[in-house]
């Protein structure tokens, strides 16, 4: 690592990043055919197999009348379908645009009002949520092969293709995030900073053909998108697909050899324990060579108890969606003791700001993070002014993250400067949150805060009815429940005489905490 003028950097990038980030995993077929790429239930798709899929989707979305530029939103859960389809967009220069199919109705059309694409797909087949959000769009099954479970709907008013622009600065994907104002933002992503995480984050992992990674992370989210799916299988290995955490399941094909690298948020590694101790399984003598956790601050406690069961390092890691989402990780062969997340990745650039706004420049001194590399999104889709807001005119990245550099020069969060609640994983804005309580009818004001529990948080929420109204709990619960995706939602909401407020009126969120307990 170096210091210079209070830029921190972890040297120069050292691999060349492809055209399109389906160039490397489809390189495969040529090179291994017949070596396995997917896996869903006990059905296996080698490379070979998978290119053909993909080269048949393109060929069917153009004959369709997709072209470059155009978007293309993916409603869905784990399936090969999804890798087909996202992997044909990249050979296409579509914008795939994916999200998670447990979103409610209402957050779908919100994005898809947004992102206006050509074309709505479903995986149906493997989801009932998918399954539902096809029914409530009336889409029609979508043959291809032997790919099963795939629906797709056309809307009737679609937006204008994008510009495609020559090299790999183009957006390859695009994955929506709620944001601090609680209005959905679609963080373009670049073939280049997706290419960036996947081979050099791939590489660290020492990911190769002989791998078999469990792919339990959702597609959907950045992390299971590009670190996950993408890092295997520009790799070459397998990426045995999986739609829903079952740890059960897990532990069972980890005691059978089956899976050899594991990428989880610390909740799951929390429940793998307690299913194990439960079962008195002895996690030690099994294949797997690599654990990492990340979507969410690692505990020490977890991390210590996790390393002790597998007798294996649990590495870390720190990301953004933003950022693709790999800004540090550490390195197997220089484990940490601690939850630090491990060096910059080479060809990133960091920088640490105070309060009065100048440079931090000095180990253990915290500052708010700043990042530039090939990984950094080329912004907000059509939101220019919220991409002013945290992207500088020189490429800098505003995290809202606090951070430090510790004495070897690791990376170690401190705090958020934004209030963003991760559960499980996700990302969950309290503004989005308190939007929709504070839309009820008897609702005048809402709190919504974070609280730490064993390997994730939860969320709860608090309100100030409007006078002369009654509701209870249940009542609340329900109006969220129809509203926001099942990891949104609240775990208690407290009905209070009076939020506590400010003399301006802002409501105190650290005294929410406190009786919150967090």
């Amino acid at each position: 690592m170096v210091v210079k003028a209070g830029i921190w950097s972890s040297g120069p990038l050292d691999v060349e990043l492809p055209r399109r980030f389906s160039d490397l995993p489809l390189a495969w077929a040529t090179r291994r055919p017949r070596a396995a790429a997917v896996r869903q239930g006990d059905r296996i798709w080698s490379y070979g197999e998978l290119a053909d899929l993909v080269a048949a989707m393109a060929q069917r979305l153009s004959a369709e009348g997709f072209v470059a530029g155009d978007r293309v939103l993916v409603v869905a859960e784990n399936a090969v379908a999804v890798v087909v389809l996202l992997l044909a967009c990249s050979r296409l220069d579509l914008w795939a645009v994916i999200v998670n199919a447990r979103l409610s109705t209402r957050e779908i059309e919100v994005i898809a009002e947004h992102s206006r694409p050509r074309g709505i797909f479903f995986t149906a087949g493997l989801s009932r949520e998918a399954a539902a959000h096809a029914a409530h769009y009336a889409a029609t099954e979508f043959v291809l092969a032997d790919l099963e479970g795939l629906w797709v709907h056309r809307p009737q008013r679609c937006g204008r293709p994008e510009p495609v622009l020559p090299g790999n600065d183009q957006v390859g994907a695009m994955i929506y995030t709620s944001g601090t104002t609680g209005a959905p933002k679609g963080v373009m992503l670049t073939h280049k900073g997706m290419n960036f995480v996947s081979m050099v984050s791939g590489r660290y992992r020492g990911f190769s053909p002989d791998d078999t990674v469990y792919g339990v992370l959702p597609v959907a989210h950045v992390f299971g998108l590009v670190s996950m799916c993408l890092g295997c299988l520009t790799s070459g290995a397998c990426l045995w697909l999986t739609p829903r955490f079952d740890p059960k399941a897990l532990l069972a094909a980890m005691m059978a050899d089956e899976v050899t690298v594991f990428q989880g948020v610390p909740a799951m590694y929390a429940k793998l324990l307690e299913c194990a101790e439960r079962d008195h399984l002895n996690l030690k003598n099994t294949a797997l060579r690599y654990l990492s956790a990340g979507g969410s601050p690692l505990d020490l406690d977890l991390k210590q108890r996790v390393e002790a069961a597998f007798g294996l390092t649990l590495n870390n890691g720190y990301g953004l969606t933003e950022c693709a989402p790999t800004v540090s990780q550490t390195r197997p062969e220089n484990p940490t003791t601690g939850t630090s997340t491990g060096p910059l990745l080479p060809g990133l650039e960091a920088k640490l700001m105070d309060g009065a706004g100048q440079l931090v420049d000095r180990c253990d001194q915290p500052g708010e993070l700043w990042i530039r590399g090939p990984n950094v999104m080329k912004g907000y889709y059509r939101a220019a002014e919220k991409t002013a807001e945290v992207l500088d005119s020189d490429g800098w990245y505003n995290t809202g993250d606090m951070a430090l550099f510790d004495a070897a020069e690791n990376l170690e969060l401190v705090g958020r400067s934004k209030e963003i609640i991760i559960r499980s994983g996700f990302n969950v804005y309290p503004e989005e949150v308190e939007g929709v309580l504070a839309a009820h009818p008897a609702v005048t004001l809402a709190g919504v805060v974070g609280r730490k529990v064993t390997g994730n948080e939860e969320v709860l929420a608090f309100v100030q009815l409007a006078p002369g109204q009654a509701v209870d709990e249940a009542d609340l619960m329900a109006w969220v429940a129809e509203r926001v995706a099942a990891y949104k939602r609240p775990v208690s909401i407290q009905i209070l005489a009076e939020l506590p407020a400010s003399s301006t009126g802002k409501i105190q969120k650290t005294k929410l905490r406190e009786l919150a307990g967090s």
